[in-house]
């Protein structure tokens, strides 16, 4: 099947075919034919299956449609909700990619950055909004912008919204919004927050799965090693040293510990990058662009600055540390393997992670076989560590959660 048997318009074929695209993936073959016709949706499908496209296509086409207000202004109609600002900075990118044969203007809203430079753009005139729901709100307060036009809600990555404490931000600007409107969910993982949510703002949705609740993109490899915590840094040197591989994402639970990590490799002479919340945008922005641009060989990033990361050719995933929640696991290893390429997850297990893997396990609903590296010899003197028997442990677990968590 190719995008020109899915109902898309001469203009969004075009554009389609000048992006390099030529085969819609699955949840984009399910999804756009019911979405241009008007239909609520609920998308869920693993990260990196082409969801982005799946909602920005048939949005584009449905506004070549006169305004249901009558108005010939140029106001918001399309409203995209997303929880970071790469995501928004991804989405914006792929509206005027796809865009760029229509004369629709999108705008990004998102924190961090100057909120006068978002001022201006709405000033000018948008008829997409992509906003993370806390700078939407602020622009709410300040009334720089105006929700009332709204035809075609998305919530993108519903799942991390709900994770990062947004969901009840997202219900005050669905308030703001008309009730008359089409409503497009995507997630990767639907929780029962998540449903109770789609209970409430959907009216007779499509539920669209792609693959199995949870479960990774079958085009990754997965590969899961046992190593005390001291040399996890001299198995990821080792690899870099011997193993064939392409841009590399390696992810860290903390922000400090992305530094660390980042630091240690520049020093050993690996041209890195770190990307966390601490980063300014700017700082962040370089980051990645490099990363594309592949002037670093690794990137090391955090959980929550990860969602958007949106490359072309990442070869590989490193897990350093083993995400705590499993979750965060399908996510973090669905950045390579994006858009039915190939692609290798590799994570590293110290023995008090040895519990997060049993999570994973039961999440996916595949057994994670863990062994050692092969060619690999552990320096030094390092004891073995215990598989979760300390005491104190269990004693931090809840506050060391609620860290991570938002790391």
């Amino acid at each position: 099947m190719s995008f020109t048997t899915i109902g898309l318009s001469d203009a969004m074929q075009r554009s389609v075919s000048t992006s390099g695209y030529t085969t819609p993936t699955e949840i984009q073959r399910k999804a756009i034919p019911p979405a241009i016709a008007g239909k609520d949706i609920i998308g869920c499908a693993p990260t990196g299956t082409g969801k982005t496209a799946a909602f920005v296509l048939p949005i584009l086409q449905r506004l070549e449609q006169p305004a249901r207000t009558g108005n010939n202004g140029r106001f918001i109609r399309a409203l995209i909700l997303t929880p970071t600002r790469e995501l928004c900075q991804q989405i914006e990118e792929s509206i005027l990619t796809y865009g760029k044969n229509t004369k629709f203007r999108p705008v990004s809203i998102y924190g961090g950055v100057d909120i006068e430079r978002q001022f201006r753009g709405l000033r000018q005139g948008a008829d997409i909004a992509v906003a993370t729901p806390g700078r939407l709100l602020d622009h709410c307060e300040r009334r720089s912008i105006d929700l009332t036009h709204v035809e075609i809600l998305v919530l993108d990555e519903a799942d991390r919204m709900y994770d990062m404490g947004f969901i009840q931000a997202v219900r005050t600007i669905i308030a703001k919004v008309p009730k008359h409107r089409q409503t497009l969910l995507f997630s990767a993982t639907m929780s029962r927050e998540i449903r109770r949510l789609v209970a409430e703002i959907l009216v007779d949705p499509l539920y669209i799965e792609v693959g199995s609740p949870g479960a990774p993109v079958e085009t990754v490899e997965q590969h899961f090693y046992s190593v005390p915590q001291p040399t996890k840094m001299d198995l990821l040197m080792h690899i870099l040293a011997n193993e064939t591989t392409g841009p590399m994402l390696v992810f860290s639970r903390t922000k400090h510990g992305a530094d660390r990590i980042s630091r240690r490799l520049e020093h050993s002479g690996v041209r890195c990058a770190a990307i966390h919340s601490n980063r300014s945008q700017s700082q962040r922005k370089r980051a990645l662009d490099g990363f594309k641009r592949r002037e670093f060989k690794v990137l090391v990033a955090t959980d929550l600055a990860a969602r958007g990361i949106d490359v072309d050719g990442i070869s590989h995933v490193v897990n350093y540390d083993t995400p705590a929640f499993a979750e965060d696991y399908v996510h973090r290893i669905g950045r390579t393997g994006r858009a039915e390429a190939s692609g290798i997850a590799l994570t590293f297990v110290s023995g008090e992670e040895q519990s997060y893997l049993k999570k994973i396990e039961h999440f996916t609903g595949k057994r994670c076989d863990l062994k050692r590296y092969p060619g690999f010899t552990v320096p030094g003197r390092v004891e073995a560590e215990p598989a979760m028997q300390a005491e104190p442990f269990f004693k931090r677990k809840r506050q060391y959660y609620r860290k991570v968590r938002f790391a």
